[in-house]
C-alpha cells in the first residue's frame, strides 16, 4: 500500500509542472489573440485637423504658383510638414490612451499605409520625369486613400470612410480640368481631415 501511495504522489508532481505549463500556454494564446482583436486607437484626431489646415494653406500657395516644378515643391513640403504632425500626434496619443507603437494592431495598421504611399512616391518620379504633372493630383488622392482604407482596416470605423472618400475624389479629379487640382486636394488633404479629426478627436479621445 505504501508504494502505491508513493506512485501517486509521483504521478501528481509530474503532473502539476504540464498543467501549469498548458495555462501559461493558454494564458499566452488568449492574450495574443486579444492583442491581434484590438483596434489601433492612436490615430490622431487633433493631428488630422492640423494636418487638414496645413494642406488648406499649401492649396493656396500652390494654386498660384507660376511654374509646376515650384508647385510641386509646395506640396511636398506639405507633404513632409504633414507626415510629422501624424507622427509626432499618433506618438503623443498612444500615451494618452497607453497603446504602444510597437503593438500588434500598430504594427499592422503601419503595414497596411505603407505600401501605396510608396507606390504614390514611385509613381509621382514617373510623372515628374515625363513631366506629367497633371496627373499627380489624381495619384496622390486615389493611393492615399488607398493607404487609409488599408491601414485603418485595423483601426477605428472613421478611418477607413476617410480612406474611400479620398478615393472618390481621386475619381471626380478624372473628370476634372487639371486647374480643379488644388481645389479638390484642399478639400481632401484639408476638409476631410479636419471633420474626420473632429470626429476621431471627439470619439476616440484626441
Amino acid at each position: 500500500m505504501a508504494s502505491i501511495h508513493k506512485l501517486k504522489e509521483e504521478e501528481r508532481e509530474d503532473q502539476t509542472p504540464s498543467l501549469h505549463g498548458r495555462a501559461m500556454d493558454n494564458l499566452e494564446f488568449i492574450r495574443d489573440a486579444m492583442e491581434r482583436s484590438t483596434e489601433f486607437t492612436a490615430v490622431p484626431g487633433y493631428g488630422g485637423v492640423l494636418m487638414g489646415a496645413t494642406a488648406i494653406g499649401a492649396s493656396v500657395i500652390a494654386s498660384i504658383q507660376p511654374t509646376y516644378r515650384t508647385w510641386l515643391l509646395t506640396w511636398l513640403v506639405e507633404a513632409v510638414l504633414a507626415f510629422s504632425i501624424g507622427l509626432l500626434m499618433m506618438w503623443q496619443k498612444s500615451k494618452l490612451v497607453e497603446t504602444s507603437l510597437n503593438s500588434t494592431p500598430a504594427k499592422k495598421f503601419a503595414l497596411g499605409f505603407t505600401p501605396p504611399l510608396v507606390a504614390g512616391i514611385i509613381l509621382t518620379g514617373l510623372l515628374y520625369f515625363n513631366e506629367l504633372f497633371r496627373f499627380m493630383p489624381t495619384v496622390w488622392l486615389t493611393l492615399y486613400g488607398t493607404a487609409v482604407v488599408s491601414g485603418g482596416a485595423y483601426s477605428v470605423r472613421a478611418v477607413p470612410v476617410l480612406g474611400w472618400l479620398f478615393i472618390a475624389l481621386g475619381t471626380v479629379s478624372i473628370v476634372l480640368p487639371a486647374v480643379y487640382g488644388d481645389w479638390l486636394m484642399g478639400i481632401g488633404f484639408g476638409g476631410l481631415h479636419i471633420i474626420f479629426g473632429l470626429i476621431i478627436a471627439r470619439k476616440y479621445g484626441g
